[in-house]
């Protein structure tokens, strides 16, 4: 996880912070992942460290975009954004997913709760209907405990756990 540890943290945004964990280590393929607020603020992701492996197997192939959480997070907000417009325009109901197919690697958007959205970067050989499955398992266990007080949480979270490693 980006934040260092998550000693002083609720049991909610410990069990959030022991799901994604999870997710990317039980899913093969899986580069990178983001939760962003409804706000396009990053509240929670995988740490990129721990994809120090698959970085070193593609040497001259990136395997997350620019390296950065906030980067995906951009990423995720944006495309969530303009398929929230999109659903609208349409009048085709609320956004459930989105997945994007790209030549070197693979982007996933899915909705979480109140706006919050669950954004993964996965490799090009990843299974993506394996990959969705487990978002979905995902979205289902997190969706019920994201309210706005562990959001606030997890925000604050990242912004002392940046504080400390600029220092």
């Amino acid at each position: 996880m980006t934040a260092p540890s998550t000693f002083g943290l609720s049991s909610e945004a410990r069990n959030l912070h022991w799901l994604l964990s999870n997710l990317v280590e039980e899913v093969s393929g899986i580069q990178s992942v983001a939760v962003v607020s409804s706000d396009g603020l990053l509240l929670l992701s995988s740490d990129p460290d721990r994809n120090e492996q698959a970085r070193e197997s593609l040497e001259t192939r990136r395997t997350s975009p620019r390296g950065s959480s906030a980067d995906l997070a951009t990423i995720v907000s944006g495309i969530g954004s303009l398929t929230i417009g999109a659903a609208k325009l349409m009048d085709s109901g609320p956004v459930k997913h989105t997945m994007v197919a790209m030549e070197e690697g693979s982007l996933f958007v899915m909705s979480i709760s109140d706006g919050s959205l669950l954004g993964v970067h996965g490799s090009a050989d990843c299974d993506m209907s394996v990959v969705s499955y487990h978002m979905a398992l995902f979205v289902g266990r997190a969706g019920h405990v994201l309210t706005p007080e562990l959001r606030s949480e997890l925000r604050k979270s990242l912004e002392d756990a940046s504080a400390e490693s600029a220092r």
